[in-house]
């Protein structure tokens, strides 16, 4: 009998593409840091975020950007006014649907950098904000 194999995301044999091991790696690293994930790859008719999470009382929808260099630039880079504007759009969708009234909400971004060893992870918390008019 076979025994299973666990596993490891970190490990580079692991056969999922990069951006999907970034995001499990993520999610683990956001639960460690005191998050509580409500949904991942929350979906919509105006698109897609990768992780919604509660902090306290803060909800905190965020994006998870990985790389395995800084060639084009870092992960959150990738994270500009049109992607902060859908976040946002985003924002509103989930907290309409949820009938979320007047939580504290931010933007944040989990980079991970996956060079040839383990990946490098940073969280930015409050990467960006928007007009509370917004809301």
């Amino acid at each position: 009998m076979m025994k299973p194999r666990r596993l490891d995301p970190a490990q580079g044999n692991f056969q999922l593409p990069l951006g999907d091991r970034g995001e499990m790696i993520a999610w683990n690293y956001l639960i460690q840091r005191g998050y509580r994930l409500l949904e991942k790859n929350y979906r919509c008719r105006i698109g897609e975020v990768d992780v919604i999470a509660k902090k306290g009382k803060r909800i905190a929808f965020i994006e998870v950007k990985t790389r395995s260099s800084d060639r084009y630039g870092t992960p959150s880079e990738a994270v500009h006014a049109q992607k902060q504007k859908k976040m946002a759009r985003l924002a509103e969708w989930y907290l309409k649907e949820k009938k979320i009234i007047q939580a504290p909400v931010s933007f944040d971004v989990v980079e991970v950098k996956w060079d040839l060893k383990s990946p490098q992870i940073r969280l930015i918390e409050n990467a960006f904000s928007l007009d509370e008019s917004f809301f």
